[in-house]
């Protein structure tokens, strides 16, 4: 029924709508053409797909904002 790949896991649901989580906890829920593009999507490599459809994955500036001032120990 579900996809899992490194903590994430998808649900396609009888109404068309897909819930995406996370270690268990929903991360997200499509509906209509949302979910119908994420499905069309997530077949290559579910991992990185659901990451970037939940917001949940680095953007390269981490190490930006480690050197900010205000972020310095």
């Amino acid at each position: 029924m579900g996809q899992h790949a490194q903590g994430f896991d998808y649900v396609e649901r009888a109404d068309g709508s897909v819930v995406i989580r996370h270690h268990g906890r929903t991360a997200a829920t499509l509906r209509g053409g949302r979910a119908a593009e994420f499905l069309a999507e997530v077949d290559d490599d579910p991992q990185p797909v659901m990451a970037r459809w939940t917001g949940n994955y680095r953007r390269g500036n981490e190490r930006t904002a480690r050197q900010h001032p205000r972020n310095r120990a």
